[in-house]
């Protein structure tokens, strides 16, 4: 049976299962784990992925990812292949680390976000690597101990997830842990992993006049959502693909778009490269960032570079950047 071509988008929601080859360890030690992090840390900073939860189990992996500038196979490819080099050279092993195929759920933002931060961040506790939440709590190979303000990543998107359950960081901390802690006795949750629409009546329309569209089906374990989701996120991964490309072919560069945001808003190529922090110079240098990565598929490593800013701080930018162009209705036009 051939495979299925993974589904993506930008913005989308993807919770990403990574296992070793015949479920071998893929983590020996701490060692190992802290270059996969750090690995981690500049895969996602470089790409503009956002992370909202992740694990690291001994012989596999759970990360829950918010598709950013490139897609989310783009960005895992790149994860993977450096780990597993610096895996095999340091244990002095030849061939592949992991299963040739890892698994890549889109996801429907709600209800289903919650519900996966805290299945992906129970895995410790579920896999007896912690004996209880009070051990999760400070466990540093998984998402939950940042939430929990026991350690700082700076690419890991703890505020969007604590916003979630309240203004006030003390406060959504509490609700946050109860949330997980609620979690703990409903044990494993089958229909988080997989589950979605079936493609084989000819294609997601087909499937959609069939009546059958809202129905889940174990037959397509690349979906967690209903049929409206899916249709709409293939809808916008086409759209996006498409002008990428066309962007791409008209030649349009970072001095283009330099231009570009210096006529919207109403300044001089030059300031947008110039520090400061007043408020209409930090509006256009998000805007910037935002189009550079998005739009035109810039690295967020040559952006930070053009910039004099850090890979974080672009990154920061790019989200910023988004919502001041939705707020303001400004959209790049090609040449």
């Amino acid at each position: 049976m051939p495979r299925q071509a993974r589904i993506d988008a930008p913005g989308a929601i993807q919770h990403v299962i990574v296992r070793g080859i015949e479920r071998r360890k893929i983590f020996h030690d701490d060692r190992d784990r802290h270059a996969f992090v750090e690995r981690l840390r500049r895969t996602l900073l470089d790409s503009a992925t956002a992370c909202y939860g992740w694990a690291l189990m001994p012989n596999h992996a759970h990360l829950l990812l918010r598709t950013g500038r490139v897609p989310i196979a783009t960005m895992m490819r790149r994860l993977l292949t450096g780990y597993a080099g610096t895996f095999n050279r340091r244990h002095r092993r030849h061939g592949h680390l992991f299963q040739n195929r890892y698994k890549s759920i889109l996801c429907q933002e709600e209800p289903y976000l919650l519900e996966l931060v805290r299945y992906i961040h129970l895995n410790p506790l579920r896999g007896r690597l912690v004996r209880d939440l009070g051990e999760l709590d400070r466990y540093p190979y998984a998402g939950h101990s940042a939430l929990m303000g026991k350690q700082e990543n700076d690419w890991q998107q703890t505020g969007f997830v604590l916003g979630q359950f309240g203004r006030r960081v003390g406060v959504a901390r509490r609700a946050y842990r109860a949330f997980v802690e609620a979690g703990i006795p409903l044990g494993r949750k089958p229909e988080l992993v997989g589950g979605g629409l079936i493609r084989s009546l000819g294609g997601w329309m087909a499937v959609k006049a069939s009546g059958k569209g809202a129905a889940r089906l174990k037959g397509d374990e690349r979906i967690l959502g209903d049929s409206e989701f899916v249709l709409d996120a293939l809808k916008v991964a086409e759209e996006h693909l498409r002008r990428q490309e066309r962007l791409q072919r008209q030649g349009c560069d970072m001095d283009w778009l330099t231009r570009q945001v210096a006529t919207v808003f109403g300044i001089s190529p030059e300031d947008i490269y110039r520090t400061g922090k007043r408020p209409p110079l930090v509006a256009a240098r998000s805007v910037f960032c935002h189009w550079a990565v998005r739009e035109l598929g810039l690295t967020a490593t040559a952006v930070a570079r053009a910039l004099g800013l850090t890979q974080p701080a672009v990154s920061i930018a790019v989200r910023r950047g988004e919502q001041i162009a939705m707020a303001r209705d400004i959209q790049l036009k090609g040449e």
